[in-house]
């Protein structure tokens, strides 16, 4: 049975994704301010110089800028003590420049799993797995090895 503090834990972090759906910078950053301790430690690829909430709000002006319509639909959500893992599905239309890639009218559906560690009620340490070699092939940045295997069968 969930314990009242894994239940504040995930009402917490589904303001963050509640927030990042409204595609709306202001109120993702006011958001990351309320939920997210200054000094938050990242164990995931996070924009390089960049530490704490800026970090994380860095990334988050980049998927925006790219993919405005983007979305994050959580599948699963495991809570336990100080900690919350969740296994969500990204999608999103790349409308704007990401990685160098000019906008190509794509759109995008990937996974990705989040670690959540919690103190005193905020976010303080996040590790996370996004599967950007999905993100990419679609955008057609890497070859899909099925199309070239299949290429070469025929």
């Amino acid at each position: 049975m969930p314990t009242a503090q894994a239940e504040r834990n995930k009402a917490t972090f589904g303001r963050l994704h509640d927030a990042v759906n409204t595609g709306d910078l202001e109120t993702v950053s006011k958001t990351i301010d309320e939920m997210v301790a200054p000094d938050v430690l990242f164990h995931a690829p996070v924009p390089m110089g960049m530490t704490g909430v800026q970090a994380l709000k860095q990334v988050w002006e980049v998927l925006l800028r790219a993919f405005p319509d983007l979305r994050v639909t959580t599948e699963d959500t495991v809570a336990e003590g100080d900690r919350l893992v969740l296994r969500n599905t990204v999608t999103g239309t790349h409308l704007g420049e990401y990685r160098g890639l000019p906008p190509t009218g794509k759109p995008v559906r990937y996974g990705e799993i989040f670690i959540i560690r919690f103190a005193d009620g905020r976010v303080a340490e996040i590790w996370g797995v996004v599967d950007v070699l999905a993100q990419l092939r679609q955008l057609g940045v890497e070859p899909d090895p099925g199309a070239r295997s299949h290429a070469r069968s025929r």
